[in-house]
């Protein structure tokens, strides 16, 4: 393979590994579990707010229903993502989003951040383990606070809790 040739196949699997992303966002905001399932490896790992979700597509998709279950509409945007690839058919990556859900009678707004690992299974790219880290999470109201204090996790019907990320790294 030509060096403009390797060059243009990580611009093809850089572009796939964010398409891959906007694709998880677009089923979970649809509910569309079918197409939510065939992004992650079968022995994907999936966690969120520091407990395992799942650690193949079945666990999966068991928890993701199950924590969707209380929630209405959600809209998941995100900006950015960070892709390292460290190797021919493996990455690392980290993507950045915003959420809004509506869940317990109120309309919720966060951030949060992903970290994810991928594999390249039969030329197709699929989530190998994906972490979902809040920044901060809580009613709009309650918005103009949920940076500024060290309780941002702000969940209805749950007391305040602290973020999984630290107001400062390093």
């Amino acid at each position: 393979m030509s060096d403009v040739e390797r060059r243009l196949k990580l611009l093809e699997d850089r572009a796939e590994l964010q398409d891959l992303a906007v694709r998880y966002f677009v089923a979970t905001d649809d509910d569309d579990y079918a197409t939510m399932e065939m992004l992650f490896a079968p022995d994907a790992v999936f966690r969120a707010g520091g407990f395992t979700g799942g650690t193949d597509r079945a666990a999966i998709m068991a928890f993701l229903r199950n924590a969707r279950a209380n929630m209405g509409v959600t809209i998941h945007t995100p900006h950015y993502s960070l892709i390292t690839f460290t190797g021919e058919s493996s990455a690392t990556g980290v993507v950045g989003a915003h959420l809004e859900i509506a869940m317990g009678g109120e309309s919720l707004f966060g951030a949060v951040r992903y970290q994810d690992e991928y594999v390249r299974l039969d030329g197709k790219w699929y989530f190998a383990q994906r972490e979902m880290l809040t920044i901060h999470m809580g009613p709009w109201e309650q918005v103009v606070t949920s940076l500024t204090t060290e309780l941002r996790v702000r969940w209805p019907g749950s007391d305040p809790q602290p973020a999984d990320l630290p107001a400062r790294q390093g």
